[in-house]
């Protein structure tokens, strides 16, 4: 078996169980007429991690297409700046697309393919998995359609255009809080309705098993790099690792290699907005509970009579009521603490690295990027962070623009 194609049935880490279970947290909670698409699913993730054809393919279109390795730089300006301990960022903004969400979106459309289906649905928050699964669609001949809330349509419409010149159809969604959650509810009932020929591709840790289970496999080459990559170039495993969580699949795949490692802390850092008042953040561990959304028991944002609420975030992408289940057992666990950061937090380090390394992040990743300069200080100079740099922010520019600079000067 490849270093790629590590099965579930291998892993040393004992979740999730065969009813997708992580702890009290994850689960199938779908309607009837999916479980038999959920069950061939899993089926045929099972038979594609073991079988040498589709793993050859997938790291031929890694290597070839997709940039694989992504590279780990010691940030040294923004080190020095900082004043402790050295820090390296996982250059995932590198790979193709610009973001983490080529892993498991080029992975998955190979799956489908495999399976014979025709036709690919997906949904977007910041539109980076929606371009990520739309560019696989491409490359491998498939239709696509992505659904998205129409408030991030207004603030990615860079990733909007990209969707569109790809051959994809982008659908707006203009109910509930027009964001990544309503995305979501409708993807989920176009599938329901098609399922026949249709591949859903979930864009994260997020959903009914087998999706948090399959998309953490997929995005765990980040991990599996980094690991090498800085036994490479420090001789030795991070003290810390530091990465942005909305659903949760760049964080996992970061993090899930160093699991065993019990030296190494990590850090996931949520959306805290403007304030850890409902409706104005989207830090699920900081403001939310237990309970069911789209599929899987995890933490939740919802009031007292377990409707769900609306979230706000400077960044699309971890504007989301929920978080992968994975996530929440993790934490359940003590293995993973969870922090956030305010929305001017991310845009000051958003600033802050583009001047300093000539580093554009995705707002996403400013958020792990704010923590970092929270921290790092504070740190002996012997010890070593990696930041999952997960995107390049250029879907971000425009928004940032607004946020930052006087009307006249962006307009």
């Amino acid at each position: 078996m490849s270093e790629h194609a590590t099965s579930s049935k291998t892993q040393k880490h004992p979740y999730p169980d065969a009813k997708g279970r992580y702890g009290d947290f994850g689960g199938r909670y779908v309607p009837e007429t999916l479980m038999p698409a959920l069950q061939e699913l899993e089926k045929a993730f099972e038979t594609a991690q073991e079988d040498p054809v589709f793993q050859e393919t997938l790291r031929h279109y890694e290597a070839t297409y997709v940039g694989r390795p992504t590279p780990l730089f010691f940030a040294e300006r923004f080190t020095e700046h900082l004043g402790g301990a050295k820090v390296y960022f996982k250059r995932e903004d590198l790979a193709h697309t610009g973001a983490h969400k080529i892993n498991n979106a080029l992975g998955q459309v190979l799956l489908a393919k495999k399976m014979g289906k025709k036709r690919i649905i997906a949904e977007t928050g910041a539109g980076q998995h929606g371009v990520a699964t739309a560019t696989a669609a491409s490359l491998l001949g498939l239709e696509c359609e992505v659904y998205m809330g129409t408030a991030d349509m207004e603030r990615q419409k860079l990733n909007v255009f990209r969707m569109r010149l790809l051959g994809t159809k982008v659908i707006p969604v203009s109910s509930g809080s027009k964001t990544l959650k309503d995305a979501i509810n409708e993807a989920l009932r176009d599938w329901v309705t098609n399922v026949g020929e249709t591949h859903y591709v979930l864009g994260t840790v997020h959903g009914p098993h087998p999706y948090p289970l399959i998309c953490r496999e997929f995005q765990r080459i980040i991990g599996r790099e980094a690991r090498r990559q800085i036994m490479e170039q420090e001789g030795r495993l991070p003290d810390t690792l530091i990465a942005c969580v909305g659903g949760g699949s760049n964080s996992i795949g970061l993090f899930f290699e160093f699991l065993e490692d019990k030296d190494v802390k990590m850090i996931g850092v949520e959306a805290g907005g403007t304030a850890i008042e409902p409706e104005k953040h989207a830090a699920r561990f900081a403001g939310g509970s237990p309970g069911m959304l789209q599929g899987a028991m995890s933490y939740v944002l919802q009031d007292a009579d377990g409707q769900i609420q609306a979230t706000h975030s400077v960044s699309a992408g971890l504007d989301y009521a929920s978080v992968g289940p994975e996530h929440a057992y993790l934490r359940a666990v003590g293995r993973i603490s969870y922090e956030y950061a305010m929305d001017g937090e991310a845009l000051d380090a958003f600033q802050l690295v583009s001047r300093l390394e000539g580093i554009i992040p995705a707002l996403e990743s400013s958020h792990a990027l704010a923590h970092a300069v929270k921290i790092v200080p504070s740190m002996d100079p012997s010890e070593v962070v990696i930041v999952n740099m997960s995107g390049r922010g250029d879907k971000d520019v425009d928004q940032a623009a607004r946020l930052l600079l006087p009307e006249e000067d962006w307009a």
